[in-house]
């Protein structure tokens, strides 16, 4: 079977068709999406979109990222040992190449239709794709295969991926909301004691707090306040590969609308904490966030993020939540699970 690809750097050259065939079933892999990218990603990030057909017929689409860690610094914070590892990994990865979204956990890198290509076929055409845009674009000093499940890691044994190394990542973390949880307080009642009086407590402890979900007009209102609750997060990791532009969040209410949900938190009027969730068909995907630390000690205003999240979930009757592979500790607390992630990685 004969398949053509096709690079484009523009969500308008995107085909018509895109979405039907590939970004409805997931929206990380949407025109909208891709808008978001292509409007307010990362400085060090470029994006490129590439499309499969079976003669002039769309099958499948994926997202390629290409990150630049010349001007960035990926060890944060302002000790000397961060110095050093900056220095070093500038030397060792000056520009990489991912097969997916680094912004984001899990596999969100491609989808083909199913019903006219199969995985079989498909690992070749990545394959295809990857060299393709090796040899059309730029070649660089790291490729990245980046979050599959262990099912998929088998299709990269073969004599012709010898030169990647294969190894696995911190775990993504899920929630899978069970059918007999109708309100919060069925799932609540499947803690163990422990954990049913630690989030009672914590929830007592939101009390004299506001929380409300935000329209655009409220997130461009707030913009300067989630920008610098977000690098509070953010800037508390010794490792990031990018930081968010002061945009994003207001590009993203713009473009997935009623898809991306931003709630905030209130003390005084003020704004001290914000979560972020992406609808995706039956699953919520958790986002960026920010909080205030000194009220976060407080409050524990992270412990209630996680579970005014699951309650937004059983409440909305989704099937699953995706957390992420941050904080593993407190997110198993409220019942989710490891799911392992694996990398696929050439120099």
């Amino acid at each position: 079977m004969s398949y053509n690809l096709t690079i484009y750097n523009t969500v308008s050259a995107l085909p018509e068709n895109w979405n039907t065939v590939i970004g409805d079933h997931n929206i990380m892999l949407s025109k909208e999406y891709f808008h978001v990218l292509e409007t307010s990603k990362p400085k060090n990030m470029q994006c490129y979109f590439m499309g499969f057909f079976e003669g002039n017929e769309l099958i499948g689409g994926a997202l390629f990222q290409y990150l630049d860690f010349i001007q960035h610094k990926t060890f944060q914070k302002n000790e000397v040992f961060c110095s050093i590892r900056n220095f070093a990994a500038k030397q060792l990865s000056k520009d990489v190449m991912i097969l997916g979204n680094n912004m984001l956990t899990g596999q969100n890198g491609f989808y083909f239709d199913g019903s006219k290509i199969t995985l079989e076929q498909v690992i070749p055409l990545l394959d295809e794709a990857v060299c393709k845009m090796q040899n059309e674009i730029r070649k660089t000093s790291l490729i990245i295969y980046k979050d599959y499940q262990s099912n998929f890691v088998k299709y990269f044994q073969g004599e012709n991926h010898e030169a990647y190394f294969r190894f696995s990542v911190q775990p993504n973390m899920m929630l899978n909301l069970k059918e007999n949880w109708k309100a919060f307080e069925d799932y609540s009642n499947d803690f163990s004691k422990k954990y049913r009086a630690r989030a009672k407590s914590a929830k007592k402890k939101l009390e004299g707090i506001e929380k409300q979900e935000l329209d655009l007009n409220a997130i461009k209102k707030y913009q300067p306040e989630m920008n610098f609750l977000y690098q509070n997060v953010a800037e508390n990791a010794p490792f990031n590969t990018f930081f968010l532009t002061e945009d994003h969040f207001e590009s993203m209410k713009e473009n997935l609308k009623d898809q991306f949900k931003i709630f905030g938190y209130f003390l005084d009027e003020k704004l001290i904490g914000f979560y972020t969730l992406i609808l995706n068909n039956e699953d919520i995907d958790t986002y960026f966030l920010g909080y205030n630390k000194e009220c976060q000690k407080e409050k524990q205003i992270y412990l209630n993020m996680l579970l005014d999240m699951v309650e937004f979930g059983i409440n909305h009757q989704f099937k699953r939540i995706i957390f992420g592979r941050t904080a593993l500790e407190i997110k198993s607390t409220i019942g989710a699970e490891t799911h392992r992630n694996f990398r696929i990685d050439e120099t």
